[in-house]
C-alpha cells in the first residue's frame, strides 16, 4: 500500500542576505524592488541580546526563520514538534573546531564546541521558547531539505497536528571549504499542518521525480547548501503547481494546490 503525505502550509519564515522575510521574496517574485536597509545580520526576538551576541550565525537565521513563521501561521512555538534540517551545520566553527585540534587540542572553547554539535539551532530553539516537543536535527547530503520535508510530512502522518520545519546553512571557510561548497547565510521555515477544508495552499510529495530537477533562483541565496529550499518558495510564490526537488537520488516530485 502507498501512502501519499500531505500537509497544508500554515506560516512561512525566511531570512537571505537582503530578504529579510517571506513577504521580501514574494515581493521580489512579483517584481517589486528589494526592501532597503535590510538588516546584515539575522536577530531573532526570542533570544536575550548576549544570547544573540554570542550564538553562531547558522542557529540566528534557523530562528528567525522559525519564529517568523509560526507568527504567521498563529501558532504558539512551544507547542510545535521541530525538525531542524543543515546539510552542514555550522563550517565557521567546525572549521576553528578542528584547526585548534591539530594546533592546541587542550585549548578547544567550550563555548565554541557546544555550538558545533549538528543540533545546536534545535537546541536553542528549545531552550529560549520554552519547548518540551520533540526536536530532531536531520543532514542529508544534498538531499536535506528534501528529507526534512518528508520527515515533517511523516511525523504528521504519525500524528502530530503541526510540525515545524526549518532548514539552514551557512558558508564554508578555511580548508574545508575546499571539499565542501556553501556560500553565504539562508534560512527557510515551514509550518505544516495535517489537510483541512479550507487551506490556501496544501503540498504532497509525490515521489520520484522525472526530469531535471527545479532550479532555485539565481538572485537569492546563491551557492548556499540549502538553496534547493528556495525553488520550493519561489513555486509557492508564483504559483506554480510542482517542482522537483534534490533528494539525493532522483529527485523528490513534489505537487502544489493553490487555494
Amino acid at each position: 500500500m502507498t501512502t501519499t503525505l500531505t500537509a497544508a502550509i500554515e506560516g512561512i519564515g525566511l531570512w537571505a542576505p537582503g530578504v529579510p522575510s517571506w513577504e521580501a521574496f514574494a515581493g521580489l517574485r512579483r517584481g517589486e524592488p528589494a526592501p532597503e536597509g535590510a538588516p546584515t545580520r539575522p536577530a531573532p526576538a526570542l533570544l536575550p541580546p548576549n544570547e544573540r551576541r554570542r550564538a553562531p550565525d547558522t542557529v540566528l537565521v534557523a530562528l528567525q526563520a522559525a519564529q517568523a513563521a509560526c507568527e504567521a501561521a498563529g501558532r504558539e512555538p512551544a507547542a510545535l514538534p521541530s525538525v531542524f534540517a543543515s546539510t552542514y551545520g555550522d563550517l565557521a566553527i567546525t572549521d576553528n573546531v578542528c584547526a585548534t585540534l591539530a594546533r592546541a587540542p587542550t585549548e578547544v572553547s567550550p563555548t565554541r564546541f557546544h555550538n558545533s554539535v549538528h543540533n545546536a539551532a534545535a537546541g536553542y530553539w528549545t531552550i529560549g521558547t520554552g519547548a518540551m516537543e520533540p526536536a530532531t536535527a536531520i543532514s542529508a547530503g544534498p538531499g536535506t531539505f528534501a528529507m526534512g520535508l518528508v520527515e515533517a510530512l511523516a511525523q504528521l502522518e504519525a500524528g502530530a497536528d503541526a510540525v515545524l520545519l526549518v532548514a539552514y546553512d551557512g558558508p564554508a571557510t578555511g580548508p574545508l571549504r575546499d571539499v565542501l561548497h556553501s556560500d553565504g547565510l539562508l534560512g527557510v521555515a515551514l509550518v505544516l499542518v495535517k489537510p483541512g477544508a479550507n487551506d490556501r495552499l496544501r503540498i504532497a510529495l509525490e515521489g520520484s521525480g522525472s526530469g531535471s530537477l527545479t532550479a532555485p533562483p539565481a538572485d537569492i541565496g546563491h551557492g548556499n547548501a540549502m538553496a534547493t529550499a528556495l525553488a520550493l518558495l519561489e513555486a509557492i510564490a508564483t504559483g506554480t503547481t510542482g517542482v522537483t526537488l534534490e533528494d539525493g537520488s532522483h529527485g523528490l516530485r513534489i505537487g502544489l494546490a493553490h487555494g
